[in-house]
């Protein structure tokens, strides 16, 4: 499978998610009501809805994007560099013109794929519907509507370290530290994103977090390949 994708052709990413308020209290009465029948799913016993609304950016329904961070594979010869492009903004729509607008022109054609940790089930969705929301069109590289399964150009670090076994749910920060990869977790997790936003006010330091994210999982792809990791020397984060 991995010979038949040209490694320069695939778009890593990853995105960060915060409920849509700080704080359950800020929602208007009919969203308090959808949320409570929500959060019924997920607290547990002694959990009331408003203890259970750190959750909410979990689901598009009730969340939002606060960053894109995108990578991709550019070889010189035998030399692997990778170049890092990160979209941070309190406006998700902005947001997600500009990831749009980079999609449309650099990733869209027949040859590109995504690739993501959990993307299938989590960041390509949750990306698709926010992009309804917000009244864009959803890039047909991300549109899964309607497909065969293999006419889906989406890879999942995840589902093939399952090798099959959808009983099995492991970390990035697991695979990282199994794969000798540097983690992407020396500062913060993702549980801690949403207090970052909103008390700390320091999208800056959650958007940093994202691109470890997005060098992982292309180092971890690359170990998949049994190929060596790209050098530190050899990323570039692009302004």
């Amino acid at each position: 499978m991995f010979d038949k994708i040209k490694e320069q052709n695939i778009l890593f990413l990853d995105i960060e998610t915060v409920p849509q308020y700080p704080s359950y209290q800020d929602l208007d009465e009919r969203w308090k009501k959808l949320w409570d029948k929500k959060s019924k799913n997920i607290s547990t016993e002694d959990q009331i809805s408003e203890q259970t609304y750190n959750k909410a950016g979990i689901y598009a329904e009730f969340g939002k994007i606060i960053c894109i961070s995108v990578g991709f594979i550019k070889k010189d010869g035998e030399q692997r560099q990778f170049r890092i492009k990160s979209f941070a903004n309190d406006d998700e729509k902005k947001l997600l013109m500009e990831f749009n607008s980079l999609i449309i022109k650099s990733f869209n054609r027949d040859e590109h794929v995504l690739c993501a940790h959990n993307g299938k089930e989590f960041d390509f969705p949750y990306i698709a519907r926010r992009i309804l929301i917000n009244g864009l069109k959803i890039p047909k590289i991300i549109n899964m509507a309607g497909k065969k399964p293999w006419q889906i150009k989406h890879l999942d670090t995840l589902e093939l370290w399952r090798f099959g076994d959808y009983k099995n749910w492991t970390s990035l920060d697991l695979l990282t530290a199994v794969f000798n990869i540097p983690t992407p977790k020396d500062d913060i997790d993702g549980s801690q994103v949403a207090e970052i936003y909103y008390k700390n006010n320091d999208l800056e330091r959650i958007t940093k977090y994202c691109e470890k994210d997005v060098i992982a999982v292309a180092q971890l792809f690359l170990k998949y390949k049994n190929e060596n990791i790209i050098s530190e020397s050899n990323i570039q984060i692009l302004t």
